[in-house]
């Protein structure tokens, strides 16, 4: 069984995000990054199968060399095979989608792992695009997986409870919160991990269909303000809430 997971590599969300001059971009001064949340939920389910029923695993992350940082912790975590797919550009959902099938294809996977979404744009899309573009059936926003020959058995999150799916492989899963617990990079592991090669190949070139037109923060939040102090204040209080801020 070959096991792929597609890995991000992301502002630390702890991190102070400033805007660059361009308006463009982000400003990368002092900005830690870090492997994608969602996707080390990811690697250490295809660990866990590779553990249970053998076969070979790979990360991929499309980007440009600091993305060797994040292929790295997942070869540290015991992923055998690295590779990055370089290019420094920006991308949309389906670009990146597109890049990242071509690979998994070229591979020959049998699983695809990724988490449920990025944290940086947030899109939620890059996974599902990736599986309809594979021909592969998709199960997203797995919280318990189980995997016995090619019958997948997948427990999902929806809107006020949970559902349970089937499919068979080849399939494409990403991973939620609650999945597992991702496990830390063992010393040996981080010995093994300096003698595999990240395999570096151009990424497909493709267009985009999005532009980014501009970024910028969020307002500053206002001042509170306060009406009254007693059972007086509540007439300008609902007067407020419907005339100025209207939420009701």
């Amino acid at each position: 069984m070959k096991i792929v997971v597609c890995v991000s590599h992301v502002p630390d969300t702890a991190t102070r995000i400033n805007v660059s001059g361009d308006g463009k971009n982000i400003d990368s001064t002092g900005v830690t990054y870090i492997v994608n949340p969602y996707d080390e939920f990811a690697i250490e389910e295809a660990l866990k199968h590779k553990e249970k029923s053998g076969g070979e695993t790979y990360v991929v992350s499309l980007g440009g060399d600091a993305n060797k940082e994040t292929i790295k912790k997942a070869l540290a975590m015991g992923i055998d095979n690295g590779i990055l797919l370089k290019d420094d550009s920006y991308r949309d959902s389906l670009s990146v989608a597109k890049a990242l099938a071509a690979e998994i294809k070229s591979i020959g996977a049998d699983l695809v792992f990724f988490g449920k979404q990025s944290v940086d744009y947030d899109s939620s899309a890059v996974g599902q695009l990736t599986a309809e573009l594979l021909g592969m059936p998709l199960i997203s926003v797995v919280v318990d997986l189980s995997v016995e020959g090619s019958k997948v058995t997948a427990e999902r999150e929806i809107e006020g409870g949970k559902e349970v799916i089937e499919t068979t492989l080849p399939c494409v899963i990403t991973t939620q919160k609650g999945l597992n617990e991702p496990r830390y990079a063992s010393l040996k592991g981080i010995m093994a991990a300096k003698k595999k090669i990240i395999e570096e190949k151009p990424a497909l070139a493709v267009a985009n269909y999005v532009e980014l037109l501009q970024m910028k923060r969020p307002p500053a939040k206002e001042a509170g303000k306060i009406v009254g102090t007693d059972v007086s204040a509540v007439p300008e209080l609902v007067r407020l809430l419907r005339e100025e801020a209207k939420v009701i």
